[in-house]
């Protein structure tokens, strides 16, 4: 849709260089080459799909994971595997663009991410993967518009917190309809509870996650809904974790619960996890996680029109407080001293004429207690008063900002204040937190609102709130954007019926948001 938008929506991404070793060519894809002294594989081994994500101008990263046995550690053999990929500009391939070969390493779980590059800009593309004679479906991509384009239209979709045992994933494909450009997706990707008969599916395993093997198997067993892999297939997607990756409400080296998981230990699933999430997600090389670390944070740009600042609110952040004075502590911080200066450098100095913020945790301040006074939730940014409201001083010297977030599982669109203490205070900018794509399950609305209208008067910067499932879908062009919150009637069941619950615009040059 960005540029000269045609009535057939477009969606895809594009080709050029392969990581791990990718050999590109621009030639028709050759017969596979002969390996008699391989054993074969497993049939199926395309068991996890296809996807593809982090949209540049003249790249795309291409991703697949060999695992004939998805939940049972994927059942490949112990062998590098070669496996050929390769991008055109139809879907027949008839129109081939690049090729290349790349290596499924077992110690990567036999992933595959090819960082393709040398693309047009602003082009759909489709790409498939061989591995020993067997084909993968056909996925579909785009690339990013050029890098000085100033027109045309970026629709975005905004999704995160999908629990596996809460409900299936259904708004994926009312979303797949919407033929997002990109799929923003703001963490909990999976979540690490213990398996439970309770809801309409049940997780995998005996029990939580904590060894490498254990969360391959629950990446694997997400990656098998069937409308989270129709939309990876075809649409690109920007990813980053929040906590349910690894582990509740952790924080840096903390886990939720310290007295049960020593330091050591902790730091082991930690390894695990990220690991596992590099092997399931389309992310670039820069992602390869270094033991307890991965370098989750980043920028992308869609022409002069938008720039994607998305953040890492786990790896670097203060422990949570427990009170109203402690959230107030200046020494608290939530991004880290390097982060937070990579963020204010990159939105003072943007060229874009909207700055976009991926914040997996709610920024907009969530006052819980009626009446005087304030009781604040304490994991989201509420808990790092000094440096959210820092940051949002700061937003004043910043075109258009908007942030982007995910966690709370209800929709909450808000005004973002300079000073929530002082409610005459400027408004600095504009949040959609969207809700959740099942967790939470077929939320009940009328306890929902018994539960949260009254709290309005306390918090007037809430502009819509609500607790349906769904996610957010955004039209953004160089004079606004306009926002849909998209739910369904329901995720207990593999189909539902989707419709737009409500409808805002965010005016270029006024901060704030507006009902429609």
């Amino acid at each position: 849709m960005y540029g000269a938008a045609s009535p057939g929506r477009r969606r895809f991404l594009t080709a050029s260089a392969a990581l791990l070793g990718a050999a590109a060519s621009a030639q028709l894809w050759l017969p596979a080459t002969a390996r008699a002294a391989d054993t074969p594989l497993p049939d199926g081994v395309f068991s996890l799909g296809v996807a593809s994500g982090d949209p540049l101008p003249d790249g795309i990263v291409l991703w697949t994971r060999l695992a004939p046995d998805p939940l049972n550690g994927g059942g490949m053999p112990d062998r590098v595997v070669s496996v050929d990929w390769q991008l055109a500009e139809d879907e027949n391939f008839t129109k081939a663009v690049v090729q290349g070969t790349a290596q499924a390493l077992p110690e990567y779980g036999h992933s595959v991410h090819v960082d393709v590059r040398g693309l047009r800009a602003g082009c759909t593309y489709w790409y498939r993967f061989r591995a020993d004679g067997q084909l993968s479906r056909t996925g579909r991509t785009r690339t990013a518009p050029a890098e000085h384009t100033t027109m045309g239209t970026l629709r975005v979709a905004l999704a995160s917190c999908q629990n596996w045992q809460n409900g299936y994933f259904t708004p994926y494909a009312d979303m797949l309809d919407q033929d997002p450009d990109v799929v923003l997706f703001v963490g909990d990707y999976i979540y690490e509870s213990a398996p439970s008969s309770a809801g309409p599916r049940r997780h995998e395993g005996a029990g939580e996650p904590y060894t490498l093997a254990q969360y391959r198997n629950r990446y694997a067993q997400y990656r098998t809904d069937p409308d989270l892999a129709e939309l990876h297939a075809n649409v690109p997607w920007v990813v980053t974790f929040d906590d349910h990756e690894v582990d509740n409400d952790w924080a840096g080296e903390i886990p939720q619960d310290p007295d049960k998981q020593p330091h050591d230990a902790f730091v082991a699933r930690l390894t695990a996890a990220f690991q596992a999430y590099y092997e399931h997600m389309p992310v670039r090389a820069e992602a390869v996680p270094n033991g307890p670390h991965i370098q989750m944070y980043r920028r992308l740009e869609f022409g002069r029109l938008v720039r994607l600042n998305v953040l890492d609110t786990r790896q670097f952040r203060s422990d949570q407080v427990t009170s109203q004075a402690a959230a107030q502590d200046p020494a608290l911080t939530m991004l880290g001293a390097e982060q937070k200066q990579w963020l204010l450098d990159g939105l003072t100095d943007s060229p874009a004429r909207w700055n976009l913020v991926a914040s997996q945790i709610m920024m907009a301040e969530t006052d819980i207690l009626p009446g005087d006074g304030k009781l604040w939730y304490y994991d989201a940014w509420d808990g790092y008063q000094v440096e959210r409201n820092a940051l949002l001083e700061e937003f004043r010297n910043v075109s258009n900002p908007v942030v982007l977030s995910g966690d709370r599982h209800l929709t909450m669109i808000s005004d973002l204040k300079a000073d929530y203490a002082d409610p005459s205070s400027d408004v600095v900018g504009a949040e959609f937190v969207g809700t959740s794509i099942s967790s939470n399950g077929d939320q009940d609305q009328a306890a929902f609102h018994a539960q949260w209208d009254p709290l309005k008067a306390d918090n007037p910067h809430w502009k819509f709130i609500d607790a349906h499932r769904g996610y957010h879908l955004f039209d953004i062009d160089r004079f606004g954007i306009d926002a849909q919150v998209r739910v369904v009637d329901t995720v207990v069941r593999p189909q539902a019926t989707p419709s737009t619950i409500a409808q805002l615009r965010v005016e270029e040059g006024e901060p704030g948001v507006q009902l429609v």
